[in-house]
């Protein structure tokens, strides 16, 4: 951390010393399109002088000690709206952007539970909302401020607000219900004291460079993208998520182009960067400068870990540069991470007696070890069922962190998993902001003695081997694909709803590794639901399955791995009538359940078929569409596009992607109604781009939601096709703009309890 002249105690105190003191000295750098040629600067005044502004506006409005909606996506408008916030002393609440075709129930109800009456946005998010009202009545009540081209004169007139360690700053809601959010009460003080632990685990100092796609609406992105470079006065290179999701290789031509020291991102990413280029171009990067890839959430796979280091070696890329670290938005942020430039360790634990709670080490490696030698053939009893957990390092005090039996609240003895809790510190939030119950609950526990004081408790399951955490899994039922987190009530609810053969109260949904080549793309959705009596006779199963995977896509932005529609009172249940959510996985994986009809998605996987055909579209090898694609070439003179060879390729795609005959495609329909989601419908913008050799929005699939709208659009003009105005849809909806996206990546995001997904993270925990 660079020297400041005097003592400091918030963010706002150190935004003011360093605009003082180099005002001109880059900040934050956005690039708008993922790639170092559309770049927008924010310098340390800049930024002061952009945030007062605001601030003054909300002055005007009162909006002292309430909480104000931030309505941006990702970028540097988003930034200074925040700290515009902290300056008036308001609370800013962070939340996704809305976009077309997508329910506004999660903002509705963020509005609805914060009380909040005023919002900020910028034009473009504005148009979108107005269009959507109707829908959603109740964000009516909001006073929208819009911030585009805001005059910086308006900082003269700001009346100075100094808060205190102890003041509220933010309400940090977390990614996964819709249904009833509880806002995380963040205070200056909360956010200070994380930014000095993080600064301090992962060694970052004002020499440090980052590279963050993470969403800034979330724990992560905020605290360790955002404000950590500005706690240490180091630079900071952000991209919208959605950059990332188009094209992985963004994040790690940037770490290599800014020479980046700190970056990171949930489990996931590291995998989706292995199988999403070539070694051609991991040769071509240099990533020798990258000392800290820190890692989180979901959880953490040491294959995973071995596959990224292996493949990126050529590039520089050190296995001891992986930083595994645990934390939740309960804790600001981070509250555990291993030793710096250390290889991760993982234990090779006994698969049942982990099933039963039971801590049976069969082994530690590090992680270039490969599997434990196999038992020879002579071997009588056969070799236990392995599964590896990487550490998550150690607390900052021994005892902050305890293992308790989440029933009886005693402590757990060294060979038990229990509750992860954490004992409080400076970082530990102030409760859910109007939920007191919960807040009791949550932050309020205590053990069977009551010695020891208050405790967090994590919801997360976990056992202390060493000193070090480790994570197993969660304690409820909260599901978590690719760093978001989703409540698995909601899921059913919105299952049920889906066709009228399906029984209201018989649904059950949770995650798994389905069996697969491919394991390591993570958990996958899958729903079991019972059937109405008087629908077995004439039951159409693909039907009900396509109206399943058409709500849950348009609800909650997933893809579902695996259906079983049930025969009635199929669906495991305690006396009380509660479902049984382990049980119900537990006779899926063993096939002991009365299945009607079973829907299973394609094991390749969104994205991974090579579709063929493409001499008609002007290009000579179907190779640009698979997942290893190198980056597209500037275009040459290409031959007129045909609408009909087109419309065919989209299809033999989408019928690829999901498993399905072609003749089960109708061009006229929506795409989301066939359980496309976000990141399929990237990567099919991105399939479209390299194979047409033309830019195009990563956000075409939503701008034109049906294959023939969308082909249509493309062949209106192929020679000029860059150039294109972006018009309206059919549906009258006006498209998104690029990097207005990063809500695509809502699964990103999270970070939070298991989504830390980022900085550090955890199955279940807030950044998790």
């Amino acid at each position: 951390m660079t020297q400041l002249s005097v003592v400091v105690t918030t963010l706002v105190e150190i935004l003011d010393q360093r605009a003082e003191q180099t005002p001109d000295r880059l900040l934050y750098r956005f690039l708008t399109d993922g790639t170092p040629a559309t770049v927008e600067n924010l310098t340390y005044a800049d930024l002061r002088q952009r945030a007062l502004a605001i601030a003054v506006l909300l002055q005007e409005l009162c909006c002292q000690d309430q909480p104000v909606l931030l309505l941006y996506p990702a970028g540097l408008d988003y930034i200074a709206a925040f700290f515009g916030c902290l300056y008036a002393g308001a609370l800013a609440v962070p939340a996704y952007p809305p976009r077309p075709n997508r329910s506004l129930d999660r903002i509705q109800s963020i509005v609805e539970d914060t009380g909040a009456t005023v919002a900020l946005t910028d034009g473009d998010t504005l148009g979108k909302l107005e269009r959507q009202l109707l829908q959603s009545p109740g964000l009516k009540v909001l006073y929208y401020l819009n911030t585009d081209g805001l005059e910086t004169s308006l900082a003269s007139d700001w009346r100075p607000h100094r808060p205190r360690p102890d003041q509220l700053a933010l309400l940090q809601y977390t990614s996964g219900s819709t249904a009833a959010p509880k806002g995380v009460m963040i205070s200056h003080g909360n956010l200070w004291h994380n930014s000095a632990l993080i600064s301090r685990r992962f060694g970052n100092t004002a020499t440090s460079r980052g590279v963050s796609w993470l969403p800034p609406y979330h724990d992560m992105g905020l605290v360790g993208g955002i404000l950590q470079p500005l706690y240490v006065g180091a630079e900071m290179t952000l991209m919208a998520p959605v950059a990332f999701l188009q094209r992985p290789l963004h994040w790690l031509a940037a770490i290599a182009h800014y020479q980046a020291t700190t970056s990171g991102a949930p489990n996931f990413a590291y995998d989706l960067c292995v199988r999403k280029t070539t070694p051609e171009q991991r040769q071509a990067l240099d990533l020798s400068c990258w000392q800290l890839a820190f890692t989180g959430a979901e959880p953490i796979h040491p294959d995973t870990l071995r596959a990224f280091a292996r493949a990126f070696a050529p590039s520089g890329f050190r296995l001891e540069s992986f930083y595994p670290c645990y934390g939740m938005a309960e804790t600001t942020l981070m509250v555990t991470g291993e030793v710096l430039d250390q290889a991760p360790t993982d234990l090779v634990l006994d698969a049942a007696a982990l099933e039963g709670n039971r801590v049976v080490t069969l082994g530690q490696t590090d992680l270039p070890e490969v599997d434990l030698p196999a038992p020879s053939r002579s071997e009588r009893t056969p070799a236990p069922r392995q599964v590896k957990l990487v550490s998550c390092g150690q607390a900052d005090s021994p005892d902050q962190v305890w293992i308790v039996d989440p029933e009886t609240h005693q402590p757990c003895p060294p060979d038990r998993v229990g509750e992860i809790w954490v004992r409080p510190s400076p970082s530990l939030a102030q409760g859910y902001w109007r939920h007191p119950t919960a807040t009791q609950e949550t932050f309020q526990a205590q053990l069977a003695e009551g010695q020891a004081g208050y405790f967090l408790r994590t919801g997360d399951l976990g056992f202390l081997r060493g000193g070090n955490l480790y994570v197993t899994g969660r304690l409820k039922d909260l599901i978590i694909i690719r760093g978001r987190n989703h409540y698995p009530q909601d899921i059913e609810a919105t299952v049920v709803a889906a066709h009228p053969a399906l029984t209201r109260g018989a649904c059950a949904a949770f995650a798994l590794h389905l069996d697969g080549p491919t394991p390591d793309r993570g958990e996958q959705l899958v729903i079991l639901q019972e059937l109405e009596r008087t629908a077995l006779r004439s039951l159409d199963g693909e039907a009900v399955v396509a109206a399943i995977r058409r709500r849950v896509a348009e609800h909650h932005d997933l893809q579902v791995g695996a259906i079983a529609l049930l025969r009635p009172n199929a669906i495991p249940k305690t006396s009380s009538g509660k479902i049984q959510r382990h049980r119900c996985r537990a006779d899926f994986l063993a096939d002991n359940l009365p299945v009607v009809h079973r829907w299973q998605a394609s094991q390749t996987g969104v994205g991974s078929p090579a579709v063929t055909g493409l001499e008609s579209l002007g290009q000579s090898t179907p190779a640009a569409v698979t997942p290893t694609a190198p980056p597209p070439v500037a275009p040459g003179p290409q031959a007129p596009l045909s609408r009909s060879a087109l419309i065919a390729w989209m299809v033999e795609w989408l019928a690829q992607t999901l498993k399905q005959p072609t003749a089960a495609i109708d061009v006229q329909r929506p795409l989301a109604e066939y359980g496309l989601d976000s990141i399929a419908a990237v990567e099919l913008a991105e399939a479209l781009q390299s194979t047409l050799g033309v830019p195009l929005s990563p956000t075409l699939a939503y701008e034109y939601p049906t294959i023939a709208a969308l082909s249509a659009y493309l062949t209106a003009d192929p020679v000029a096709l860059v150039a294109l105005p972006v018009a309206p849809t059919a549906s009258g909806l006006h498209p998104l703009q690029d990097g207005e996206v990063d809500q695509l990546l809502e699964q990103l995001a999270h970070l939070s309890g298991t989504e830390l997904a980022a900085l550090l993270g955890t199955p279940s925990i807030e950044w998790n």
